[in-house]
């Protein structure tokens, strides 16, 4: 199978042109790089990819994880993709110089995991949990810590997970029972943690367990977890490594993603389990959420990177298959014609632009947010830095949610393209739709992100992060005015959010009048709004900027590039954005069928 995962130029494109990486280069904290040395990076990254991941990437599906003898077995390659992890960066990139890292902006460090998602969704998270377990400890562990776990996990040696969910709590974590024992100058930790992905597996030297625990007499409830560093092995007096009571008792046997091991992890078991404190205590899920948003950015990237590699596996089959004739001006098909090829449909060209519009416009909400990550950690003003902040924090569950769950959409059309061969091993439509599935998932169901949104992250600070994104929204509806053939979708979008603002009062009201429950009923209803005309929003962005390029004479992209990108934006807005006219309908109705507190409605 050919290397047709991904379109560099459609990468390159959103970062250079439409999200304007410079701006973030010229800020003193990424002064070491270019767009030339960026760009660069990312062709390395996809050569890379091509040889050490894609190749591999239905063989792990093949041969899953599994545990056997105590062990979990995974693929060879998990092994040699962290230590050229480790080697080219790919741990290390978002650190900063202090931490042993490269400081490289979030903005391309994501470029760079897109495209290594794309090639293989398998192997990069056992890269993503030790990015971000290594974070959690530089942010908030003491000198010791740091030295002895982070420049090993950047590294690539010792890998890193977060340990959250336990059997009896699941998202409410809360109800965590993991206990940890005061002993001298550390802690002994026992308990169980359930779901932890890259938990452990033959060949690692060592695994750092990010641990949320309750000390032994801690208040109940959220206010009395705590964060410890709990290693598979602990370093030693002599130098070496000595066993630290952390076992693996099973992994789960998933529908897809199936090379990337999930296991169940036992602490304490003959109670010898060590952890270090990590910060105050108490404060664990304080600092736990505060590398959230890092991790929840990556699960929609990881998402649209799926949607992206289904899309163009799609395509190269709709390029390739002869199936059916061409319509004939009587309305008739003339047999004797020669079959066309299936891009040809009206039909299956619908199911590819959705596919498109959906992949291209989820990357470009990713690398919107990175900026503002950027942003908000180099700026020297103050309120500038405030300002991206609140904008990251408002796009967060956004940014998970939505490659997440209209990804499923856009992936489910790439199988129906296919037809019978999609719903085959053969072809490898399949695995992307069962590795999609966990998406919308993993950190934080889309119920939970979308409450999130709707109550924390609209209302944060008397809606001042709501107000913010509406006046970038303006900035780009003005900019679209001054192109002719884009003031109709211009117009339309200024539209969707005046519906969208109103909306927003409607709901508020039951949440002025304590009905919090009511308020929060439809929530997810309301995320599917809200990411819709979001996308909408970058969709036009993307249009103005290849409006722009064309009338510059620039030949870096190619006339027709550009012309699919604005053919791609009317797609949208002809085919996804009037969707939110019936959501708008649904959240403003009074019926509250869902909070009827009537235990007849399933009789």
């Amino acid at each position: 199978m050919a290397n047709q995962y991904i379109d560099m130029n459609t990468l390159k494109f959103i970062l250079f042109e439409v999200h304007k990486l410079q701006d973030v280069l010229e800020q003193e904290r990424y002064a070491a790089y270019d767009e030339a040395s960026i760009d660069m990076m990312l062709d390395a990254v996809k050569d890379f990819a091509d040889k050490e991941m894609f190749p591999y990437f239905k063989e792990m599906d093949e041969n899953p994880a599994h545990y056997k003898d105590g062990k979990i077995v995974v693929h060879p390659q998990v092994n040699k993709y962290m230590k050229a992890g480790g080697d080219m960066g790919f741990i290390s990139g978002s650190f900063s110089i202090e931490s042993g890292g490269m400081q490289m902006p979030s903005m391309a460090v994501n470029a760079s995991a897109y495209v290594q998602e794309a090639a293989n969704n398998q192997l990069p998270g056992y890269i993503g949990l030790t990015v971000g377990a290594a974070e959690l400890i530089t942010h908030f562990g003491n000198k010791e810590l740091n030295d002895t776990y982070v420049p090993k996990m950047l590294a690539g040696n010792w890998g890193g997970t977060m340990c959250l969910t336990e059997p009896q709590a699941g998202s409410s974590l809360s109800d965590i029972v993991t206990m940890a024992v005061p002993d001298g100058d550390v802690y002994k930790i026992q308990g169980q943690k359930i779901f932890i992905s890259a938990g452990d597996y033959e060949g690692a030297e060592n695994i750092v367990h990010l641990v949320l625990a309750r000390i032994k007499g801690a208040p109940s409830g959220t206010k009395g977890i705590s964060l410890f560093v709990v290693p598979k092995n602990r370093p030693a007096t002599d130098g070496g490594l000595t066993f630290n009571d952390v076992t693996t008792v099973a992994d789960f046997q998933k529908m897809g993603q199936r090379g990337y091991c999930t296991t169940h992890l036992f602490f304490g078991d003959k109670e010898d389990c060590k952890g270090w404190l990590v910060g105050e205590a108490h404060q664990g899920l304080k600092y736990m959420f505060l590398m959230m948003n890092g991790a929840r950015i990556g699960v929609g990237r990881g998402a649209a990177a799926i949607t992206t590699a289904a899309y163009h596996a799609s395509l190269q089959y709709a390029n390739e298959r002869p199936q059916g004739r061409k319509l004939t001006s009587s309305g008739k098909k003339d047999v004797d014609q020669e079959q066309t090829l299936i891009i040809n449909h009206p039909d299956v060209r619908r199911m590819l632009l959705m596919q498109k519009s959906i992949s291209e416009g989820s990357l470009s909400l990713i690398l919107l947010a990175a900026k503002y990550q950027d942003l908000s950690l180099s700026l020297k003003d103050s309120q500038e830095r405030e300002k991206y902040t609140l904008l990251l924090e408002l796009l967060t569950p956004i940014v998970k949610t939505y490659p997440s769950e209209m990804g499923k959409l856009a992936v489910d059309q790439g199988v129906q393209v296919l037809g019978g061969y999609g719903f085959c091993t053969d072809y490898i439509l399949q695995q992307y739709l069962r590795d999609i599935r966990i998406f919308s998932i993993y950190e934080g169901t889309t119920g939970i992100q979308s409450q999130d949104l709707l109550g924390r992250k609209i209302p944060m600070e008397n809606g001042r992060a709501l107000q913010l994104l509406a006046a970038e929204m303006s900035k780009s509806i003005e900019e679209a005015m001054h192109h002719k053939a884009l003031q109709s979708y211009a117009k339309e979008l200024g539209k969707k959010v005046i519906a969208a603002q109103k909306v927003v009062q409607s709901l508020l009201e039951y949440a002025q009048k304590g009905d919090f429950q009511r308020y929060l009923a439809d929530a997810t209803v309301f995320m599917e709004l809200f990411g819709n005309i979001t996308v909408g929003w970058l969709w036009l962005d993307m249009a103005c900027k290849a409006e722009s390029v064309l009338r510059s004479g620039s030949t870096v992209y190619s006339k027709e590039f550009l012309h699919a990108k604005i053919h791609a934006m009317k797609f949208y807005f002809t085919y996804e954005l009037p969707k939110t006219t019936s959501l708008a309908e649904i959240l403003t109705n009074k019926a509250g069928l869902t909070v009827q507190d009537n235990s007849n409605i399933f009789a």
